[in-house]
């Protein structure tokens, strides 16, 4: 059985509970409403995406539209996105938007977080 081409290949997801720390402790956030989207370098020629939604947004097929829509989102959007970062995408309740929006959110938060790596001291944005 092959993959879909909509899916979001696991090289550009993160998983497990010691990735998604690593992002959260470095405290570089940037709120883009309803989003807040954390990020950190990481030693990998491409960015990698993870989501935290929780059950306040929604019931599960509300926050499981939005989770297709990101991971969407992010899929198209990655040409345009800085390479070399790990973010995280938590989600606060919001009514669903489309996928352009989230796009939109997706590159300019991550732009601004890129801009904040850049100026931070070398031993700072270690990965």
């Amino acid at each position: 059985m092959t993959k879909g081409l909509n899916q979001l290949r696991k090289i550009r997801r993160i998983t497990g509970r010691r990735a998604f720390s690593a992002v959260f402790e470095t405290n570089i956030r940037r709120s883009c409403p309803p989003l807040i989207l954390v990020a950190r370098p990481n030693a990998l020629a491409n960015t990698r995406m993870g989501i935290a939604i929780s059950r306040a947004v929604g019931i599960a097929v509300k926050r499981n539209a939005i989770k297709r829509r990101l991971r969407e989102a992010f899929r198209q959007s990655r040409l345009q996105l800085p390479t070399g970062y790990d973010l995280v995408v938590i989600v606060r309740p919001h009514a669903t938007l489309e996928v352009a929006k989230y796009q939109q959110l997706l590159i300019s938060g991550l732009k601004s977080l890129h801009e904040i790596w850049i100026k931070r001291p070398p031993q700072e944005a270690g990965t």
